[in-house]
């Protein structure tokens, strides 16, 4: 199978790299894509250098799946191209993902819904898919009514010059600015650009591609999303009013079941999950599930995830699992 890896020099490509040999996607041949700039460099995946190909090189070589991580004015010029000549394009920029005419897909909650005629598939934001995935089981069931998200995001997902950002300022050095503010020692309550209803892009995320991928447009959602000096992953307080009531020992049951999650719930030992335990992992990972006794079926829960792996890499790996799987490429 060839496989084109659309941004393959920056932070999330990286991982996905990584991602694709650490579960040995079945590849044949591998096409890095990059920018004008890194054509002819290379890129090293499981232990053998891979020559940087230009767009235009790699849509004539029509991979059965190109797994795009380049940005969403890339994906709206590209994504369209590689269609054309048959490939399957999986994308992780905000382009295509409120498009009516295109699936945003979490593996483990709705892959069902995808058919060989879905040629351009987008992965959610990072922040939506570790909140999705802790919430499916618990919506199917109970059926959300209402959620209030604050989000402590970590600097990987701004990327590369964010991180450098930290470094400098922990080492008391001058350097480029990825933030307005600096990040050390600081919690900056603006992830991306604010809209004009007074709530940034991040969050209008949460509120519309929450709603697409549990299939109900009746859930009411509002979020803040904060930006903080962390790498290991995002961690999210969810409180989430459903339209039932529901027990607290069922929530956990129905939470240990889910594909992609991992419980971390007890106070008596201090476990709960922290980014500093989830960074490099690919689960879900759910704790201080407690009932709100301010308001009546209403719950709340601590979650996390590495953003680059779950929030990005992974999620695009497995959709492309899927579409292996079930011969839909």
């Amino acid at each position: 199978m060839k496989v084109a890896v659309v941004g393959a020099t920056g932070m999330v490509g990286q991982v996905m790299l990584q991602v694709l040999a650490e579960r040995n996607f079945p590849i044949t041949e591998l096409i890095p894509v990059a920018s004008e700039r890194s054509v002819g460099k290379t890129v090293s995946y499981k232990g053998k250098e891979y020559t940087i190909s230009s767009m235009e090189d790699a849509i004539a070589a029509r991979p059965e799946i190109a797994i795009f991580s380049a940005g969403g004015d890339t994906s709206l010029k590209f994504a369209p191209k590689f269609a054309e000549v048959g490939t399957t394009v999986v994308d992780n920029s905000s382009a295509w993902r409120m498009d009516p005419d295109k699936k945003l897909i979490v593996p483990e909650i709705n892959a069902s819904e995808l058919t060989a005629q879905d040629k351009i598939i987008a992965n959610p934001n990072c922040s939506t898919i570790q909140m999705v995935l802790s919430l499916a089981p618990l919506h199917k069931k109970y059926k959300v009514k209402r959620l209030v998200i604050s989000t402590y995001q970590s600097i990987t997902g701004t990327g590369v010059k964010a991180v450098q950002q930290l470094e400098n300022e922990y080492n008391d050095e001058k350097g480029e600015m990825a933030y307005n503010y600096p990040i050390h020692r600081n919690a900056i309550p603006a992830c991306d650009v604010f809209t004009e209803n007074g709530y940034t892009k991040e969050e209008m995320k949460l509120v519309n591609e929450t709603q697409k991928i549990l299939g109900d447009r009746s859930i009411a959602v509002t979020a803040t999303a904060v930006r903080i000096p962390v790498v290991g992953g995002h961690s999210e307080a969810i409180n989430v009013q459903f339209e039932n009531e529901f027990d607290l020992a069922d929530v956990r049951k129905l939470l240990q079941a889910q594909d992609g999650v991992t419980v971390q719930d007890n106070p008596d030992t201090n476990t709960y999950p922290m980014p500093i335990y989830a960074h490099g992992k690919d689960d879900v990972f759910v704790g201080r599930i407690r009932r709100d006794f301010s308001q009546e079926n209403t719950l709340n829960m601590w979650v996390v995830a590495d953003n680059l792996r779950k929030g990005a890499a992974t999620n695009a790996v497995q959709i492309a699992e899927y579409l292996s799987a079930q011969g839909l490429l």
